[in-house]
């Protein structure tokens, strides 16, 4: 039975990457079909700030109204596929791929909707100024459907009271199509949206506008209506535009590290684990393309962040099956058949590895709540892949390891990493003490956080546009430019504190910083005195970023509380599921991990821009995974071994589980170091954290966490622990149970 349903799984899974990469059944590749984001398909997109003092419920139907009036407005524009989206409580995301005028688009989008009501020859009867509101009722008089009701201030009255009076002596010769004699038209951005004729003329300011209107109907016709009466101003605060060929080369080269980094991987679990890595290599081909159709079935948008996530949960879905190879090699060396071993090891891995998931989704959960834009992307996918990968290393991994250990040629232990000896083929062959030494550990990262945060603090830290508001173009210049002779322009165009360096192949292009948040006339000035002095088209601008000094606030606060959020949110399960001791120990490895994360970005003088935030939170969570997994260890030897002394009792459970943090995080950067190499910027930016997020992750789990919960439980000196004050106790080659099984 598992033979037949191994070979199943495998047929499950070629046919996936047949449908995948081929046009199987007409319905073409998976890659055809994506949705991809403007960073890869080009287009602009904008984010605006509501001028308005409203606030709670008004504030939530004025956006709502907004954002329809611009998704019609776009609509008429004829752009495809546009989003628009309301961000936090007073901003509009709109994101139009494939737009040609950026500038143009941008300038429509922030327009003030226009609502106008007019008689059939054209003449204006009044505007939406003068609309007190637009409501929605039920039409009692024919008891079917719905009217939408209309209520003028004073001046609206009057004037519709004139109109009503002209409209219904129908003497009117009509000349906007499609409108009668004796009806009015509203219309809303010169788009006629209702043209209701006058049964008698409306005196007193209050109207109703019949139809037979279904709920949703006269909802959606009250709503513009009122998008008209209460026009707000938006200010562009974040803009972006993407040119097409500099986001098929990102997809391009962000393909080809993801796969060198996935390449890797399949390498080295295969020579470390054998039959196991075998095993687990297959679990990733069906993790994979799975995960790319789940994101497609979702309606996801695959940015180059979201690559950066599907990479990184790749390294954490090897980590789950790194957990269980661990436990199945020390049930064999505890003179346990193969067979044996392998399903006792899947049952004691299951709960460490859903605690150590379960951490890291919390974080990915809050990271999406509190992120924007591709941040949400990389936390999007981040939640897929870590859902998938708790599947796939439970359910397909065992089912090829099960039928491998009944197998006479594959079930003999040599196959699972294990000598006839019992000893690992590959492992670490001495025991280390760690809590003996923990002094030197805690001067060594004091050292480290001081030159750091020192540094940063005196010198300053480096900010990137996204924190402090500016703006960056990055424009194809088509050979080396003179970067004075650009300065003299920026310079004439107001433009004086603005960073200009050469980029691409053969430096053939600029990229441009300034600190001043340039609005789009001011933008599009500048363009058109530079791009004519140098012999350029609108095309030459391949990229441009703007951030006004409100986002900038914004990603502080929401980095902070992101931070405070995950962590609080961990720490409730850590305490539900451990004890309060590991939670105050986890929390001060998170603190450890982001502050040598800010540390080295102001040591090194890294930008510090959003997608630093996102690597935060990863950062947070991957670090609480590794440090789960020793816990858990710790947790379990505690009731194992009662009357053992706490310090060598922590020194073996860090030895039992030290190689699998090392292969963790190991795997986990060979998938993210050829992103980071072939990807373009934008990957970098989310890659460089994380990379150094992982490595002081898997040192703290190790240095800094389990000698910190020794302490808690020293200081509180529990009868228990006391055995555990002196010094370094070395352990046993086997250490033994009270009930002589070996752990």
């Amino acid at each position: 039975m598992k033979k037949f349903l191994a070979l199943l799984v495998t047929i499950a899974i070629v046919f996936l990457w047949v449908i995948t990469l081929t046009d199987f059944g007409g319905i073409g590749p998976l890659m055809n079909r994506a949705k991809l984001g403007l960073d890869l398909s080009g287009g602009v997109y904008v984010v605006m700030e509501a001028q308005t003092d409203a606030s709670g419920q008004e504030l939530s139907e004025l956006m709502k109204q907004t954002q329809l009036v611009i998704e019609n407005r776009i609509n008429e524009m004829g752009l495809s596929e546009p989003v628009v989206t309301i961000e936090g409580e007073n901003r509009i995301r709109v994101e139009i791929p494939g737009a040609e005028d950026p500038e143009a688009a941008i300038r429509e989008i922030g327009k003030t909707a226009q609502l106008r009501f007019m008689l059939a020859d054209g003449s204006l009867v009044l505007d939406g100024s003068m609309v007190k509101d637009a409501g929605v009722a039920y039409d009692q008089e024919r008891g079917t459907g719905y009217v939408v009701t209309l209520e003028f201030d004073a001046a609206g009255t009057e004037a519709f009271a004139e109109g009503t009076k002209a409209a219904y002596a129908g003497t009117i010769t009509p000349v906007i199509p499609g409108v009668g004699a004796s009806a009015i038209a509203i219309l809303l951005d010169d788009e006629i949206i209702s043209a209701p004729n006058v049964n008698t003329p409306i005196l007193n300011g209050s109207a109703q506008i019949e139809g037979n209107f279904s709920e949703d109907a006269a909802v959606m016709l009250a709503r513009q209506i009122r998008a008209g009466a209460l026009p707000v101003g938006l200010l562009e605060v974040n803009s972006s535009v993407q040119s097409a060929s500099i986001g098929i080369d990102a997809l391009r080269m962000s393909l080809i590290g993801g796969a060198v980094g996935v390449g890797l991987i399949l390498l080295l679990m295969l020579a470390v684990y054998r039959i196991m890595g075998l095993a687990a290599n297959i679990a990733l081909l069906l993790y994979i393309p799975a995960t790319f159709w789940i994101l497609n079935l979702l309606g996801g948008v695959l940015t180059l962040p979201g690559i950066a996530g599907i990479i990184l949960s790749i390294g954490m879905a090897v980590d789950a099956n790194v957990i269980i190879f661990a436990r199945i090699r020390e049930e064999i060396q505890q003179g346990k058949t193969v067979r044996v071993a392998v399903s006792a090891g899947f049952r004691r891995a299951m709960g460490t590895i859903i605690d150590s998931q379960i951490t890291t989704f919390i974080a990915a959960i809050v990271l999406y709540q509190l992120g924007t834009g591709p941040v949400r992307g990389f936390a999007f996918t981040l939640i897929i892949g870590i859902l998938l990968s708790i599947f796939t290393a439970a359910a397909i991994t065992q089912i090829y390891l099960l039928t491998a250990a009944e197998s006479k040629l594959l079930g003999a232990k040599k196959f699972f990493g294990v000598r006839e000896d019992n000893e690992a083929a590959i492992g670490l062959r001495r025991q280390f003490t760690f809590i003996g030494r923990r002094r030197l550990y805690y001067i060594v990262t004091l050292c480290i956080l001081v030159v750091g945060l020192g540094t940063g603090l005196i010198r300053g830290f480096n900010f990137g546009i996204d924190f402090t508001g500016g703006t960056m173009m990055q424009i194809e210049m088509k050979e080396r430019a003179d970067l004075d002779a650009v300065n003299e322009i920026l310079h004439a165009n107001g433009v004086t504190n603005a960073e200009i360096i050469h980029a691409g192949a053969n430096n053939s292009q600029i990229i441009i910083r300034t600190t001043d948040s340039l609005e789009n006339e001011e933008r599009a000035a500048l363009l058109d005195a530079l791009l004519p002095a140098f012999n350029l088209d609108d095309s030459a601008v391949l990229t441009f970023e703007q951030f006004g000094p409100s986002i900038g606030d914004l990603l502080k606060r929401n980095a902070v509380r992101a931070v405070i959020f995950a962590s609080i949110g961990m720490l409730i399960y850590i305490i539900i599921r451990f004890e309060w001791k590991f939670g105050v120990a986890s929390l001060v490895g998170v603190f450890h991990d982001v502050l040598i994360l800010i540390a080295f970005y102001g040591l090194f003088h890294v930008p510090i821009n959003n997608p630093f935030i996102a690597g935060v939170l990863t950062v947070v969570g991957y670090s609480i995974n590794d440090t789960i997994v020793i816990f858990d260890r710790i947790r379990e030897n505690l009731k194992l071994m009662r009357r053992s002394k706490l310090e060598p009792l922590i020194d073996l459970s860090i030895n039992r589980t030290v190689f699998r943090s090392v292969m963790t995080a190991l795997t986990t950067v060979l998938a993210i170091v050829p992103l980071f190499i072939f990807g373009g910027e934008v990957i970098r930016q989310f890659t460089m954290p994380l990379i150094v997020g992982i490595a002081a992750g898997a040192a703290s789990s190790i240095f800094i966490c389990s000698p910190i919960y020794y302490d808690i439980c020293r200081f509180l000196d529990k009868p228990k622990y006391r055995g555990g004050a002196g010094g370094a106790s070395k352990p046993r080659k086997k250490p033994a149970t009270e009930d002589g099984a070996v752990v």
